[in-house]
């Protein structure tokens, strides 16, 4: 049997989703805890990775049983998991899906989010969640930047090293836009796929052009240079959540529930 879960957690105290040599990763916190409910130890395969820090609303995962052990519906099997794991993770929802599914290959998008603080004093209670900007920025501005990030482009410039090469740094956007409520910024962003820190590359990209530091049509500039250097800081890992994971068909097996 083979099983879809929805996940949430609040990364402050991980090292990212996957299982770490050093530190602990959210990954290693859920297979435990399904490894206390299913003797074969199952192994999570998941859509996405998330680095030190980054939070996730609907990261998405799939684990294989033994038809003798699959024995629990899956609304028992979310029930069965979170009494096992730590208050900054839960099981939001799981399903019974057909054995062709794969978390990550199946997936055909991906929504992340970003969130900024806006404002010269701190609101202490997103502090784990929220990028704290003190200075004003100007949103017209970031408005009008954002959707040149949309479309097929090589976001080399919007890419941090990470020791390997990604095969090609050419990445399709779907959307790229900002709300505004209060003080607080939401930065949204969906894709097909993502290279490392490319969200955060284009969010601490667009704050520097709410700043003034850079220009709001120098985007092009800066994708065709293929140049780290070229573009704005990379925000901090703390205000970016997986938001959701889109997937074109229904995977469900239409078994219990």
């Amino acid at each position: 049997m083979k099983f879809k879960l929805t996940i949430a957690y609040d990364g402050t105290d991980y090292e990212g989703w996957q299982v770490q040599k050093t530190g602990t990763g959210v990954q290693e916190k859920v297979e435990t805890a399904l490894a206390k409910l299913f003797p074969s130890y199952p192994r999570l395969h998941s859509s996405s990775r998330t680095d030190t820090g980054v939070h996730a609303l609907g990261m998405v995962a799939h684990f294989e049983v033994p038809t003798a052990e699959a024995k629990m519906t899956p609304r028992k099997l979310s029930l069965a998991l979170n009494a096992w794991l730590p208050g900054d993770i839960r099981i939001v929802s799981a399903s019974a899906v057909g054995k062709d599914f794969h978390a990550r290959f199946d997936a055909s998008g991906k929504q992340y989010r970003y969130f900024v603080w806006n404002h010269p004093a701190m609101n202490p209670l997103v502090r784990h969640t929220a990028w704290h900007v003190p200075r004003p920025l100007e949103l017209p501005a970031m408005r009008r930047a954002a959707p040149f990030f949309v479309g097929k482009h090589d976001f080399k410039s919007f890419t941090s090293n990470t020791g390997y090469s990604p095969g090609t740094t050419v990445r399709t956007l779907t959307r790229c836009d900002l709300k505004r409520s209060g003080k607080s910024l939401t930065f949204i962003i969906e894709g097909e796929g993502f290279l490392y820190k490319m969200c955060r590359g284009i969010v601490g990209t667009l704050v520097h052009v709410g700043l003034g530091k850079l220009p709001a049509d120098g985007i092009k500039q800066m994708l065709a240079k293929k140049d780290r250097g070229a573009a704005g800081m990379s925000a901090p890992a703390h205000g970016l959540v997986l938001w959701k994971v889109f997937y074109r068909r229904r995977q469900e097996t239409g078994g219990r529930r």
